[in-house]
């Protein structure tokens, strides 16, 4: 070993399996192979030419080359508050919003912010892989909690209440999930709010999919159903997926003041304010019209039904409808114990290697949101892409021994 060591908080940390995929299918092509990609969550839509104007007025009015507030401007704030009040029906205040580069930052300012040594947070199981990491990150523990495909993948009351221990400090909740694409309906909401009531812990939810719902789904907020948590409960938000703004880096939180100015000091210690160019197209999305989005909403539907039904026609393969989000989130324990050329399938990670390297599709093993005997795809991509896919899939699943 060259040198001192390196912090043990970095040593422990585990690499996302998402860009790890998508490294090992970005290899396979730069040798020439034609991989087909459903591993990284990001629409394959361009940004609403509307909103890639904002931002070259605003380079040509001289508005994005010098530093903001780190929480924010004054009118992007004013824009995530009247869109969340038009969509949630929960009104916040200016000092409750912190803009930053993105959700993911917007979560590890949390993670921060409120969790310490000893405390205990539960989440989910399926996860988002950076959630476990972030907690650990502030030397607090996660605590996994199980959920199946019989309930939806969603958390019930009666299991969030058996995880509720006297070291717990937070919830963290994804509606619509990533990687299930499972949502919360207002009833669900409402019963994990009567646990809640009884746990003086801090919620927070992500809702970065929130505008991503299909089949007449009602997406509603526990900031809505559960407005006695209000001091407690924290909404995590973005541009990047519902509005095809992922390289914009454009996240925030809509949180108690006191948590908002934690974060706001957090924040102003590391990377300060979030890009100056992109919070000026980000107002324009989230006050401009909305008929690009409507038309991604629709599109995203029917490639969730390509994939999701071209999926359960595959042997050994069984795929909930998911509600929201783009991910499917098959079973692939039909496929474990069968034989290819390099041996037998032991596990999802094999399966997903095995459809990499002989079926040329890359997919994330589930074993890295806590889910073994899962797999993750993503259909924010091309119905053709999908189609094409799919068949090979189907083709490596049918020439298994």
């Amino acid at each position: 070993m060259n040198g001192p060591a390196l912090a043990s908080r970095v040593s422990n940390l585990a690499p996302s399996a998402t860009l790890a995929i998508s490294e090992r299918a970005a290899k396979l092509r730069a040798q020439g192979v034609d991989v087909i990609s459903f591993g990284l969550g990001e629409p394959d839509f361009a940004t609403p030419a509307h909103i890639r104007e904002a931002a070259k007025a605003a380079i040509d009015r001289g508005l994005a080359g010098k530093y903001t507030a780190v929480r924010g401007i004054a009118p992007l704030i004013q824009a995530i508050l009247s869109d969340s009040k038009a969509r949630r029906g929960v009104e916040h205040g200016p000092r409750q919003v912190v803009v930053s580069t993105g959700a993911k930052q917007s979560l590890f300012n949390l993670a921060l912010a409120l969790f310490e040594p000893g405390d205990e947070v539960i989440i989910p199981a399926p996860f988002w892989v950076s959630y476990p990491e972030q907690v650990e990150l502030a030397g607090a523990r996660p605590r996994f909690v199980s959920t199946t495909e019989a309930e939806g993948f969603r958390l019930t009351p009666a299991a969030l209440r058996a995880a509720i221990t006297p070291k717990t400090k937070g919830l963290i909740l994804c509606t619509p999930s990533n990687p299930t694409g499972a949502a919360y309906s207002k009833a669900q909401l409402i019963a994990l709010a009567e646990v809640l009531r009884e746990a003086p812990i801090w919620v927070i939810v992500d809702e970065m999919y929130g505008q991503l719902v299909y089949d007449g789904f009602e997406q509603v907020s526990l900031a809505k159903v559960a407005p006695e948590l209000a001091e407690r409960l924290i909404i995590v938000d973005g541009a990047s997926k519902t509005y095809a703004m992922t390289g914009w880096r454009m996240g925030w939180m809509l949180a108690p003041e006191r948590v908002a100015d934690a974060c706001e000091t957090l924040q102003g210690q590391s990377t300060s304010n979030p890009t100056a160019v992109s919070q000026h197209a980000t107002i324009a999305a989230l006050t401009g019209e909305k008929a690009e989005l409507d038309a991604m909403v629709q599109e995203f539907a029917a490639r969730r039904r390509l994939m999701v039904e071209g999926l359960n026609a595959i042997p050994g393969v069984r795929c909930r409808m998911p509600e929201g989000a783009f991910y499917a989130f098959p079973s692939v324990s039909g496929l474990i114990g069968k034989r290819a050329p390099a041996g037998v399938l032991d596990s999802d990670v094999a399966v997903a290697a095995y459809l990499l390297e002989v079926g040329r599709v890359a997919v994330v093993p589930g074993s890295a949101f806590g889910a073994p005997g899962f797999v993750r795809l993503s259909y924010a991509t091309s119905r053709a892409l999908i189609s094409e896919g799919v068949a090979r899939i189907d083709a490596a699943v049918r020439a298994l021994g």
